[in-house]
């Protein structure tokens, strides 16, 4: 197959993420509204470009106040960092339908290289629309810390409340774009 643009299917796509809370148990959230970029031979990703726009304020843990303390300057600061972005620079083959996505991630104003672990899941032609559709996921780990997203406090019983890694997962679903 050769390399072509895919069309996201965001009724069928997620960001979400996860991360230490209290140090003891994990809070689960995602990101409601984000933009993808995607040309690609699904059966051979190496020559892949992709890219990521998220809209920092569509966070959500299902919780007002920690959604609004994490759009807040503490955290993702949205006022002044509206947007996270991802643009792949190299897709290395893993394994069998395995690949290593390096990239630009950047968030609150910081950009850093990261590496996130791509499967493509296959392809099936879309009852619905007839269309040839794709399925990728994706998982990483990132620091806060590094984005100057330090904000935290101390519990009691020792260690932090906001765990410093955050375990990211995505899923697309995509169609060949005509």
């Amino acid at each position: 197959m050769a390399k072509t643009k895919w069309a996201v299917d965001y009724a069928h796509s997620t960001i979400d993420f996860t991360v230490k809370h209290m140090m003891i148990s994990k809070v689960k959230g995602s990101f409601q509204n984000f933009e993808v970029e995607l040309e690609a031979d699904p059966q051979d990703l190496t020559d892949a470009n992709i890219s990521f726009i998220v809209d920092a304020s569509s966070i959500s843990t299902k919780n007002d106040d920690r959604d609004n303390h994490l759009r807040s300057a503490d955290f993702l600061d949205v006022e002044q960092y509206p947007k996270i972005t991802f643009v792949s620079k190299s897709v290395t083959k893993a394994g069998n339908n395995e690949y290593n996505v390096t990239g630009d991630l950047t968030i609150h104003g910081v950009t850093k290289e990261e590496t996130f672990k791509a499967t493509f899941e296959g392809i099936s032609k879309n009852p619905m629309s007839g269309a040839e559709t794709a399925g990728f996921s994706a998982e990483g780990t990132v620091k806060r810390s590094n984005y100057g997203l330090t904000w935290n406090a101390a519990l009691e019983t020792g260690g932090v409340l906001v765990g410093d890694e955050i375990k990211f997962t995505v899923e697309l679903e995509a169609s060949k774009a005509e």
